[in-house]
């Protein structure tokens, strides 16, 4: 699972200390528990990341990362659910756990600073585009 957290025009993003996409940044998230509902293990992994409490508003997308071995072979296949929701302090700071080395609040607009893999940034517009849909 993953969340699009926002606070105002700022998003949350954690750099990875685990891999995949170790040393990237990304939005938090992670794997599922057994017994966890999506939603729970999502704020879960908030939590344990960034040290933020959140609360989802919906979901964004499912998104595939399908990972070959050298020869080409699908080595691990993740499913991604990805979902967007509020810090529910907004004065939060967060504080890296887990499996996050750095945790930060970025500002839409400072985005492409970050070097993020195409579809988490495609889910991070997405999400914003829903929040403004929303708000109108």
């Amino acid at each position: 699972m993953g969340v699009v957290v926002w606070s105002g025009d700022a998003v949350l993003l954690v750099r990875r200390a685990q891999a995949p996409r170790k040393g990237q940044w990304s939005i938090p998230g992670g794997m599922q528990e057994v017994g966890e509902t999506a939603k729970q293990a999502g704020i879960r992994e908030v939590f344990e990341e960034t040290g933020i409490e959140i609360a989802i508003d919906g979901l964004v997308d499912v998104v595939d990362l399908i990972l070959p071995d050298a020869a080409g072979r699908v080595r691990t296949h993740y499913t991604l659910i990805d979902f967007h929701g509020h810090s529910v302090r907004e004065e939060a700071t967060p504080s890296p756990g887990d499996d996050a080395d750095a945790a930060r609040w970025v500002r839409i607009d400072a985005l492409d600073k970050y070097k993020l893999w195409p579809e988490t940034r495609r889910v991070i517009d997405a999400s914003w585009g829903l929040r403004n849909v929303r708000a109108e």
